[in-house]
């Protein structure tokens, strides 16, 4: 497994992002000061996103190259993520999901109603107003 990389060009991004159906809209240059990624700047291979709100975090934009799935990099870059997490005095992790439920359960996350979400995840544009209200609203305890 490659190394993972801090900081990926935002173009890269959100191209990878777009690619898998994932939103991309709302990012920023300075929301990849906390996106983790393997393979090139340029074209990365797979990536996850934190956005770091005092002691909670969410962690967004899992995305890996279908031809690597399988491989291990994805939970490799969730473990980083949730390590980095940990560095900074984060306390819980949050997530929302339309399709990976089942891979984010089997690595400590479990689904609360969106109700229970601390202010600070609710205030996110992912969660306000990106992520449809189908989607699982999961949490890991770090």
């Amino acid at each position: 497994m490659s190394l993972i990389h801090v900081q990926p060009e935002l173009a890269a991004v959100r191209t990878l992002l777009d690619s898998a159906d994932l939103p991309s809209a709302d990012l920023t240059h300075d929301h990849c000061r906390h996106f983790f990624y393997q393979g090139p700047p340029d074209a990365p291979t797979g990536l996850v996103g934190l956005e770091l709100l005092g002691d909670v975090a969410l962690l967004r934009s899992l995305v890996v190259v279908p031809q690597a799935r399988a491989s291990g990099m994805g939970s490799a870059l969730v473990a980083h993520a949730e390590g980095f997490a940990r560095s900074r005095g984060v306390s819980a992790v949050y997530l929302l999901t339309t399709t990976a439920e089942a891979f984010f359960v089997r690595r400590g996350y479990s689904k609360s109603p969106r109700a229970a979400a601390p202010p600070a995840i609710q205030s996110t544009r992912e969660f306000a107003d990106i992520c449809p209200a189908s989607s699982a609203f999961m949490s890991k305890q770090l």
